[in-house]
C-alpha cells in the first residue's frame, strides 16, 4: 500500500475540506396551513402533501 512520502500542509488539507460543512435543511411554506415544512415531506402540523391529507394529526 502506498504511502505519502511527504507530509500534506494543513493549506492543502483545508482546501480539500472545504466542502465538507453541513448546510441547513431546505425549508419551505406549507401550502395548506402556511408553517414552515421540510421539501418533499408531509407536514408535521396538518399532515397535508402535495393537495391531499395523507396523515391523521392529533389535535392538542
Amino acid at each position: 500500500m502506498p504511502n505519502p512520502k511527504r507530509r500534506h500542509s494543513k493549506a492543502r488539507t483545508a482546501k480539500r475540506r472545504t466542502h465538507d460543512a453541513l448546510r441547513s435543511a431546505n425549508a419551505g411554506e406549507c401550502p395548506q396551513c402556511h408553517e414552515m415544512k421540510l421539501s418533499h415531506q408531509v407536514c408535521p402540523h396538518c399532515g397535508f402533501y402535495k393537495g391531499r391529507q395523507v396523515r391523521a394529526v392529533d389535535e392538542v
